[in-house]
């Protein structure tokens, strides 16, 4: 049984790759199995089978483990700066701004509170560094500290890993224990929550239509065109039955008049200056569809030649007699402006004839199988870009060392740009969500893989020796941030609790702790939309402020 036993402890290529395999497989397996009322640490579980595996004496081959853990960081970073591209300069816009800045303080109070506690205590910055991280469970922020710690000393420190194992836990239970301290601090009750939430129009900003019928006499004579001049807010005209009682899609030149009836879409933060135009009103379009054949149907953008252009370029409405109302972008609904370069995989809702609806998808290419071929050659431009600006050294004032963004800093910035601008210069970055999820499933897996073999042999001396009390830093960690930012949130800019828990969750980056705001209301999605608000910023500042950590303070 020689063969057997050199599998797990013997050396070389192929025992890397079998420990390596062996550790994820157990600690998947386990993340789906032990979960205690709801929660659990999912594929975390990962970096503490690795640890025990290499406490027990399964090693990995240097090369394989450096190899491991530093392509897994840019798969996964990679993975999530494509993700979260599309909605990352828009998550900035009207309401997001006070939420994103919310959430920076959570960060920026989570970094303070951490290197207070290496005042007061003596830990060493690199260790509590690792601390801060496992405290608001965020993994890339990890990576970025190991990465730029070992680019300064040129070795690894395994007390970054260990710091991070040993908050992970309590910080998943912290967050969640934050939502309900806030819930307890104000006497929050949810049935009355959801009344005030119901009874609230138009905060939340969503793609939506409103069917009115013109009075206001400003709108008598002016063209589709110039409505924004008017009104100050972008909207699209979707239909018009107009005083005679006929109904068309309009053009940019359509004349309107007071008394037609008029579909406009817009984003639901403008439905107040919508109504200054006239009331809302029951318009019977499906009975007028039956005479002209008008249908409202979803186009998938399945065509590179596409790519990158501009609505207004296209010039749909005129050859076509087509409007595009809606597109559908990496779970964000946007308004069909004339100005919005579409991009690979965008869902386009159109309206017009079925003839020429059935046209325009042809035109398009709307084939889903299309789509399922991954496009490998912008992934690895991708990347190459993300290493060069990672490794590219910039001075900064007070610095006695170049700083740089590191692998995983440079891969997000990139994948970003790529994932907001790429259509500009018709790069196709699209990939299909289970390809992504994919891609960043293995990257995470194999870091946290490779990260805990290198821990595993210091961690349990580590925690014997006085290591433990680092729990309880992580636990100060994860609470004080959050119930400063939750206190001001709630009696300083007056959130409802449902958009709280959201922006808590994303400022933390901790999807247990979205699953369960989510789970307290069926009812309205603010929860999901607040942390989709916060998420992209404050994964990049996760990974900007491990790397400040250690180049500041180091």
């Amino acid at each position: 049984m020689n063969w057997l036993s050199n599998l797990f402890f013997g050396t070389g290529i192929a025992h890397s790759i079998f420990v390596l395999a062996f550790a994820i497989a157990l600690g998947i397996f386990l993340g789906s199995k032990l979960k205690f009322k709801g929660i659990t640490l999912g594929i975390t579980w990962i970096l503490f089978c690795a640890i025990a595996c290499s406490h027990f004496g399964m090693t990995l081959d240097p090369l394989v483990e450096s190899f491991a853990k530093d392509l897994g960081l840019i798969l996964f970073v990679y993975s999530i700066g494509l993700q979260v591209g599309p909605g990352f300069f828009s998550s900035f816009s009207k309401g997001g701004l006070s939420l994103n800045f919310l959430a920076a303080g959570v960060v920026f109070l989570g970094c303070a509170t951490a290197y207070g506690i290496h005042l007061l205590s003596g830990v060493d910055i690199a260790t509590m560094t690792g601390v801060l991280f496992g405290a608001v469970t965020n993994t890339p922020g990890l990576g970025a500290a190991e990465q730029t710690y070992q680019d300064l000393t040129g070795v690894a420190n395994p007390d970054i890993a260990s710091g991070y194992a040993m908050a992970y836990p309590l910080g998943v239970v912290g967050i969640i224990f934050a939502l309900l301290a806030l819930r307890w601090i104000f006497r929050i009750q949810l049935e009355k929550e959801e009344e005030q939430v119901k009874a609230e129009k138009g905060e939340v900003q969503h793609v939506a239509h409103y069917d009115l019928e013109l009075t206001n006499p400003q709108v008598e004579g002016i063209r589709v065109r110039d409505l924004k001049l008017l009104t100050h807010v972008t909207i699209v005209v979707s239909r018009i039955i107009d005083t005679k009682g006929n109904e068309y899609m309009p053009d940019a030149d359509t004349v309107l008049h007071v008394g037609d009836q008029v579909r406009f879409v817009t984003d639901q933060v403008n439905e107040r200056t919508i109504l200054l135009l006239g009331p809302k009103k029951e318009i019977a379009w499906e009975e007028k569809e039956k005479d002209i054949h008008l249908v409202s149907r979803h186009i998938i953008v399945t065509k590179p030649k596409y790519n990158g252009r501009r609505i207004m370029d296209l010039k749909i409405r005129d050859a076509f007699k087509i409007t595009i109302t809606r597109v559908r972008r990496a779970g964000i609904e946007l308004l069909a402006t004339p100005e919005l370069r579409l991009q690979l995989g965008d869902r386009l809702t159109v309206v017009g004839e079925e003839e020429a609806v059935n046209r325009i998808a042809q035109k398009f290419g709307n084939s889903t199988k299309k789509l399922d071929a991954p496009n490998l050659a912008s992934l690895f431009f991708g990347i190459i870009l993300g290493v060069a600006l990672g490794s590219l050294p910039i001075m900064l004032p007070g610095l006695s060392q170049p700083f740089k963004l590191g692998i995983a800093g440079g891969s997000l910035i990139v994948a970003i740009l790529m994932g907001s601008f790429g259509a500009r210069w018709h790069l196709v970055t699209y990939t299909t969500t289970s390809a992504n999820l994919m891609i960043r499933e293995i990257g995470i897996a194999l870091f946290l893989a490779a990260v805990g073999f290198g821990a595993g042999k210091s961690f349990i001396p580590t925690l014997v020796g006085g290591g433990y009390v680092w729990i309880g830093y992580g636990v100060i960690i994860t609470l004080l941030p959050l119930l400063i930012i939750g206190i001001i949130g709630r009696k300083g800019m007056k959130l409802d609790y449902f958009t709280l828990m959201g922006l808590i969750a994303g400022s933390t980056t901790d999807p247990p702790a979205l699953a369960y705001a989510t789970s307290q209301s069926s009812a309205n999605d603010r929860a999901a939309v607040a942390y989709s608000t916060v998420y992209p910023l404050t994964m990049f500042l996760r990974v900007l402020t491990g790397q400040l950590m250690i180049l500041c303070f180091l």
